[in-house]
């Protein structure tokens, strides 16, 4: 089965916690609290044990201290639907000419991966939009061992072809993903209508996270020589001196950025964003580290 979870990182989701900012009342256990007790993460009581119940909740320096065996209750937690969409146009399978085996939508596979990998392991269901010229790719959202085979099949069938798809195709988002629901794009977010996607839905209550995945020679822009800059999704030109071309390169690119970021902010969208030569988890340490209250990034 396709996996393109790095083995290094795996470990270290295990460490992240999805958590909204409106906690959502509802029924099921995921990490969000609702009245009732059960079996989550933040500790209510402790109760007798009963035959059936996992070995896990057992609290066993209780059990060193009594000889008797005790359950830890937590406030029983109400479910979170957690949709993925990955940005399919052209200009994510860019990458850096020192690993060209490792494009923008190879990390954006990863980090959908990642995601659902943490959303479920808590509870959550995950779905999956991939953002094509064609029209967007759904995957319902789900949980289980099943619902992680169907979003790993279609990530892998996900390629960058195209541009970014028209306003008007995307009313499949619209009508699948619910109010409340979080939404978490990765996308170079280098399309207006990308942005201006992620502004409109959380405009619609939706909560929005947004991963920009960027290329360390966009970072860096380490050209010295002349240099032929091809849009990959207008087939545009660019001759020039890589030297020459740095610093006002570098001047307007810190521009974009900044503007990006002051977008987000303003529509209350948090962001992190992602070079391809950093560790995979680095965004999502941002996003979902294990605290109390999750902060903007």
């Amino acid at each position: 089965m396709y996996d393109p979870i790095p083995p290094e990182v795996r470990p270290r989701l295990r460490a992240l916690r999805i958590r909204p900012r409106r906690a959502a009342g509802g029924r099921g256990i995921g990490a969000h609290h609702s009245r009732s007790r059960g079996a989550g993460l933040e500790f209510a009581q402790y109760r007798a044990y009963d035959p059936g119940d996992e070995p896990r909740q057992i609290d066993w320096k209780l059990y060193a201290r009594s000889d008797r065996f005790f359950v830890r209750e937590a406030e029983r937690e109400s479910p979170l639907t957690v949709w993925v969409l990955v940005d399919a146009s052209a200009s994510m399978g860019q990458a850096d000419a020192g690993r060209p085996e490792w494009t923008r939508l190879d990390a954006a596979r990863a980090l959908a991966a990642c995601i659902a990998e943490v959303a479920m392991a808590q509870g959550d269901a995950c779905g999956l939009v991939a953002l094509r010229a064609a029209g967007p790719q759904l995957v319902p959202p789900g949980t289980g061992p099943r619902q992680r085979d169907r979003l790993l099949l279609a990530l892998r069938s996900v390629t960058a072809d195209g541009g970014f798809p028209d306003p008007e195709r995307l009313a499949p988002v619209w009508e699948r993903v619910a109010p409340d629901d979080m939404v978490v794009l990765l996308s170079d977010c280098f399309d207006g209508d990308c942005v201006a996607l992620a502004e409109r839905l959380a405009a619609a209550r939706r909560e929005v996270l947004a991963v920009q995945v960027l290329t360390a020679e966009e970072r860096d822009f380490p050209f010295r020589e002349g240099r032929r800059f091809i849009d990959p999704e207008t087939g545009e030109e660019l001759l020039g001196d890589g030297a020459a071309l740095r610093d006002e390169f570098l001047q307007r690119f810190g521009a974009a950025q900044r503007a990006l970021q002051a977008r987000f902010d303003a529509a209350g969208i948090r962001h992190a964003g992602y070079v391809l030569d950093r560790p995979l988890d680095e965004p999502l340490r941002r996003l979902f580290g294990a605290r109390r209250e999750p902060g903007g990034a």
